[in-house]
């Protein structure tokens, strides 16, 4: 089994060149796009996108997926304007080559329950699955705090009630951890026959703290276990947190250069472990 390393370059720099840098020192040939100089990939113009894609010509790195601000917003927000921004993106997954794009299933009012809202859920995941299906892309849908699909029984009822090819599933073991949920024991039975990428990244039960790969309580070595024997040879995304943690309305989380090459390290160092290759 051979896997494909990539991550969010974006936690390395804002500056795509100093990004595909330490990209080349880590041998990591791949990257998911969810900002260059501190715009948002949803936003990127025309004129930026095209220097980004030569840069990353240039470098010999290939996008692994878009890591797209889709469905992070709040459920009652208007959908036109998110229907809009799905349109952009897929176009931008087109233009760089890569048929994978994160999406989340829009944040519950706080203290409400999330089943009021499923209907609802569901409604708007499959007007952005349908959006994926007609440009031959697969939204990858990211467990994430104080959406929807935060915990593994309301993931997996999402993905199985739009019931479409488009819509699938990537796995986030911290942001489990920081649902209290225990990401191989809990999660990873339900979404394994969904999964289509995984967010690398750890976090410790007691703090939420964001910490490198096998360092928490993100069950990480049993869960890249069971992907091996199972024959995953899909993308492993480094998404470190490291030095400042993802917050409403933000690109995601940062590392520097540092965060991200000790997260990359942390992980090699569990795939070599498990006998598990890479690329």
């Amino acid at each position: 089994m051979t896997v494909t390393l990539s991550g969010f370059a974006d936690e390395i720099s804002p500056d795509p060149r100093e990004q595909l840098a330490t990209l080349a020192t880590e041998s990591i040939t791949h990257l998911e796009l969810r900002s260059a100089w501190s715009v948002s990939v949803a936003d990127l113009t025309g004129a930026q996108l095209a220097e980004f894609r030569a840069m990353l010509a240039d470098a010999g790195v290939a996008v692994s997926a878009i890591g797209s601000p889709i469905g992070k917003i709040p459920v009652g927000a208007p959908i036109g304007p998110e229907l809009d921004r799905m349109r952009r993106v897929a176009a931008t997954a087109r233009e760089l080559g890569t048929t994978i794009v994160r999406v989340f299933s829009f944040f519950i009012p706080a203290g409400e329950p999330p089943g009021r809202y499923r209907a609802q859920v569901i409604d708007r995941m499959a007007a952005l699955a349908e959006i994926a299906a007609g440009q031959g892309l697969v939204l990858a849908h990211e467990n994430e705090k104080e959406i929807f699909g935060d915990i593994p029984g309301r993931c997996t009822d999402l993905i199985t009630s739009v019931a479409s090819p488009a819509l699938r599933a990537t796995f986030d073991a911290a942001n489990f951890v920081q649902c209290g949920v225990r990401p191989f024991s809990e999660a990873y039975g339900p979404l394994r026959p969904h999964l289509v990428y995984l967010q690398v990244k750890d976090a410790l039960a007691a703090t939420g703290e964001v910490v490198p790969a096998g360092q928490g309580d993100g069950q990480m070595r049993e869960t890249l276990a069971a992907l091996r024997d199972s024959g995953f040879a899909g993308v492993m995304s480094l998404e470190p947190h490291l030095a400042r943690a993802g917050r409403h309305g933000g690109h995601g989380g940062f590392s520097g250069p540092e965060g991200f090459t000790l997260a990359a390290r942390s992980l090699k160092l569990i795939l070599n472990e498990l006998g598990i290759s890479w690329r």
